[in-house]
């Protein structure tokens, strides 16, 4: 059979002209068209080109039609059957799956003899199908285009064939011109077209060649067709690395190529459209060589280094493209098809310069954006706070990340490090507002949570001390208070809380601090007034009036509480932590940094965590208007949430110094990540309940959840750490932990335990029995060199260093390591851990309490525990928000398929 293709071209061609590649007279059948793809893609193609596409198939389908604007389309179970019910085409689409392709093209080559041209939409076909539809194609006389290509369209003849070139409205982007694009980037090719209209140039016919490794319809394929059409002036290629489909092509007519993916003579496997990765001489800096050859150029053209010919311009950034061809143009006495579109500078729709000084070229001011984007944007911004996409968060964490080299946690992108060394209620506000609190907002929580520690009266502490004379371990004594703070412990503050987000979500208000701030438009009707005041039978709660005291006595400032006291009545102590959890949470809402819900339901974690550090004191600590003899005046108006927590595990306040070991304790121990035991509890406790429905998810419970998910081997086992050194250092006559000049000789100390180590160790190994594991010594991850070290240690011993600050448990560890070494009780010196720093900041604090008696060692076991308790408190309450608002119901299952029976 003698097939009349293109003279002079080495194989078959029948596109003689470029207006030939996409016809108002074409008609085309879609293989697949009931698939995913096409379902959204054909319709909108049917559509604009005037109801071109006769019918589909797919198999099983037989019967069903695909509907559009302009008329149903029917479907097939093969194109036999098509052709048999009386529709004709010439033009064949392809969306099915890689290993079908092959045989798609035969069954259309092979039952219609009409056929002219097959567009390939399908990527990734195996190079062995391709060369067998290439051969196909010119051994039947048909024109292939793609694959992994967009299709093809044509700006003039109003058509679009195969593909989404144009997007959902081809109409706006594929404007009547006399520039003619070839790209191998289906989603470029509508770009291109957009950024040309801003230059004043229409289109005539887009060709997205696609990238796959064998590309049917190529550049000289193009040129052929491109020199043939009077209607083009010029061309745009867009073209990656791969191939050598450009070498040598003369395109006879002004052409601007755009060549890309430099980076990709990097790679060593293919990346996305790299399926044709550059190899030998045709990397894209290659392309660009021979392309300024082709236009007889020396440079590539940038908008500060306009090198262009009458040929033609090299650029590699697509902003460039118009600008370009423009000045190619202009060489050849063309002007633009139409006026400019506009611009490609930069024109943001929003701004937020977070309250910092941006110089001039960064401060841009928005630009009001074309409909229906306008009205979008307006809904956006009356949106409060952030929206958060839901998603399965088993084993997963919006706000907390472990470095695997490191070891270091960091919660809403804080290292666990840097939190050690902020203040504590700093570190307690984070999880829920995302920031480091200022001074302000931390004096603000100092005085919340200092109103929920005192529990004389009320249940919660008849709970916890029925848990505590039961035996029970302080996470237990803790998990039976907080239990007790459910949803209508919490009611009011929360519905408080959303009526403040209500009155000023829209009030331009940025700073819950800015008591200057104008509320005289702030109105609100009766009931929601009688929400915020005191009822008769809260007449006797001092601790509304000695919290509004506290924050004065503190200069706290707050536009709710401002706003408040102008309601002329008594407020709840439930509408004051609401003005004082919203004054904490309002900048990180209107930044959206946080959700509305997070903002809403911070009350509820502050009282839990009043409630659960005061639960861990004895219940006869707790009196009418004083807490271990602490007057509530001084506790509202001048203790921290580091005293409270120091009191709650000694009974008195602390001192300056021992305040800051302390604060450094609970910072390090604020979360180990999601993985957990702690956060899994927490999380799995939040997907029990259901967060897709948040307001049925109890916060109590979850925390609970991680109370339970602690113990003596998790959280408990700190104390290991200081049993260890409280046996060292029995008889040795210590006095003051902290005092360089303590007379100890820790190098022979450490060298005598390590000769009884390597012994104990020899005799293990003679009768088969484990060695013992000294708690604080090594990490499996921090091993292998001839000395290794835990970072979380030294960055810690390097901070206390700086101050002048001295532990002698510490030095003994330090002492310890080396000595293990030094006697060959270990192959290579061991780090000293983060958990021994724990132990020796832990016990040097508690050190002279112990020594007098007044502490026990029982006493030490539960201080460790509280400690790990103060700390997941606070990484939990991160986990409980994220999964919140992030999660889905019942995400933390484990699939049955992942689950095993063990006899």
């Amino acid at each position: 059979m003698y097939l009349q293709g293109i003279a002079d071209f080495p194989y078959y061609l029948g596109i003689r002209s470029l207006a030939d590649v996409a016809r108002r007279e074409d008609r085309v059948c879609v293989l697949n068209i009931m698939g995913g793809e096409s379902r959204t893609v054909t319709p909108v193609s049917h559509a604009y080109s005037g109801g071109n596409v006769v019918f589909g198939t797919s198999p099983g389908r037989a019967g069903q039609t695909l509907k559009t604007p302009v008329g149903d389309i029917p479907v097939f179970n093969n194109v036999r059957e098509g052709l048999d019910a009386g529709h004709t085409f010439n033009v064949g689409v392809i969306y099915l799956p890689p290993p079908s392709v092959r045989d798609g093209v035969a069954e259309l080559i092979r039952v219609n003899d009409a056929l002219e041209k097959i567009v390939i939409i399908t990527e990734k076909i195996a190079v062995h199908d391709a060369r067998e539809i290439r051969a196909m194609g010119q051994a039947n006389g048909v024109d292939i285009i793609g694959g992994n290509c967009l299709g093809v369209a044509d700006s003039w003849n109003h058509v679009r064939i195969g593909g989404a070139l144009g997007g959902d409205s081809p109409e706006e982007s594929l404007r009547k011109g006399s520039v003619a694009i070839f790209s191998n980037s289906g989603g470029f090719t509508t770009t291109i077209a957009q950024y040309l209209a801003t230059e004043g140039w229409g289109t005539t016919t887009l060709v997205s060649s696609g990238k796959d490794v064998y590309i049917h319809y190529n550049a000289r394929d193009f040129s052929h067709a491109l020199v043939n059409d009077d209607r083009s002036k010029a061309a745009v290629l867009y073209v990656e690395p791969g191939g050598y489909h450009e070498h040598g092509v003369d395109f006879g007519k002004p052409t601007v190529a755009c060549v890309v993916g430099r980076w990709k003579s990097k790679l060593t496997r293919a990346v996305g459209h790299a399926g044709a990765m550059a190899g030998s001489g045709d990397r894209a800096e290659d392309k660009e060589g021979w392309l300024m050859e082709a236009f007889g150029v020396d440079g590539l053209y940038t908008p500060d280094n306009p090198v262009v010919s009458a040929k033609g311009a090299v650029v590699t950034n697509i902003a460039d493209i118009p600008m370009a061809l423009t000045a190619v143009m202009k060489l050849n006495g063309v002007s633009p098809d139409f006026a400019s579109t506009g611009s490609l500078a930069l024109k943001p729709w929003i701004a937020n310069d977070q309250g910092l000084a941006l110089p001039p070229e960064l401060a841009m001011p928005p630009v009001t954006p074309r409909e229906p984007y306008a009205t979008q944007l307006a809904v956006l911004k009356r949106q409060v706070g952030a929206v958060i996409a839901r998603q399965t968060m088993k084993d997963k964490s919006g706000a907390s990340v472990m470095d695997p080299t490191t070891q270091v946690t960091s919660v809403h992108g804080f290292s666990v490090l840097d939190l050690a060394l902020d203040p504590l209620e700093a570190n307690f506000a984070l999880p829920l507002v995302h920031e480091i609190a200022g001074e302000n907002d931390r004096a603000m929580l100092d005085v919340a949570v200092a109103a929920e520690v005192n529990l004389v009266g009320d249940p919660i502490l008849v709970a916890a001390d029925a848990a505590r004379d039961a035996g029970n371990a302080p996470n237990a004594i803790m998990a039976a208070a907080a239990a007790i703070v459910g949803p209508k412990r919490v009611e009011r503050a929360l519905a408080c809380t959303s009526a403040l987000i209500d009155l000023f979500a829209h009030s331009d208000l940025r700073d819950g601090r800015s008591e200057e701030f104008d509320t005289s438009a702030i109105t609100m009707d009766a009931a929601t007034r009688a929400l915020f005041l005191a009822s008769e039978a809260e007449a006797d709660d001092p601790r509304p009036e000695a919290m509004l005291a506290a924050v004065k006595a503190r200069g706290g400032k707050s536009v709710f509480l401002e706003y408040l006291t102008t309601l002329n009545g008594r407020l709840s102590r439930d509408a004051i932590l609401a003005a004082i959890s919203l004054t904490i949470a309002w900048g990180p809402l209107m930044r959206k940094r946080i959700s509305r819900l997070t903002a809403e339901t911070l009350p509820w974690y502050l009282r839990l965590y009043g409630v659960m550090v005061g639960a861990t004191i004895p219940g006869s600590h707790h009196q009418p208007g004083s807490l271990c003899g602490i007057p509530r005046d001084e506790r509202f108006g001048q203790w921290t949430m580091t005293d409270l927590c120091f009191l709650a595990m000694t009974g008195k306040k602390p001192t300056r110094d021992e305040a800051l070991p302390l604060q450094i304790l609970v910072g390090l121990l604020i979360s180990n990540g999601p993985g957990s035991i702690s956060a899994q509890g927490a999380k799995g406790a939040v997907a029990a309940d259901g967060p897709q429905t948040p307001e049925r998810v109890q916060i109590n419970k979850a925390m609970v959840g991680f109370l339970t998910h602690t113990g003596y081997s998790h959280g408990g086992n700190g104390f290991e750490g200081m049993a260890f050194l409280l046996d060292q250092f029995k008889d040795k006559g210590l006095s003051d932990p902290t005092d360089p000049s303590h007379g100890i000789d820790l190098k022979a100390m450490a060298t005598d335990f390590a000769r009884a180590y390597k012994r104990e160790k020899a005799e293990a190994k003679e009768i088969g029995t484990e060695v013992r594991a000294l708690p604080g010594v090594h990490h499996p991850i921090f091993k292998g060199k001839p000395v290794n070290y835990d970072p979380r240690e030294r960055f810690i011993a390097e901070f206390m260093a700086k101050r002048g600050d001295y532990n002698i448990f510490h030095a003994f560890y330090r002492e310890l390591v080396q000595a293990l070494y030094d006697v060959g009780a270990s192959r290579y010196v061991f780090c000293v851990n983060v958990d021994a720093v724990i132990a020796a900041l832990l016990l040097a604090l508690l050190w002279k309490d112990y020594k007098s008696g007044e502490l026990t060692e029982r006493d030490l076991e539960t201080a460790a525990f509280s400690v790990f308790l103060y700390g997941r408190m606070i990484g939990s309450a991160a986990e409980i928000d994220d999964h919140l608002n992030r999660g889905r119901n019942m995400d933390t299952r484990t699939p049955a398929s992942a689950c095993f029976h063990v006899v």
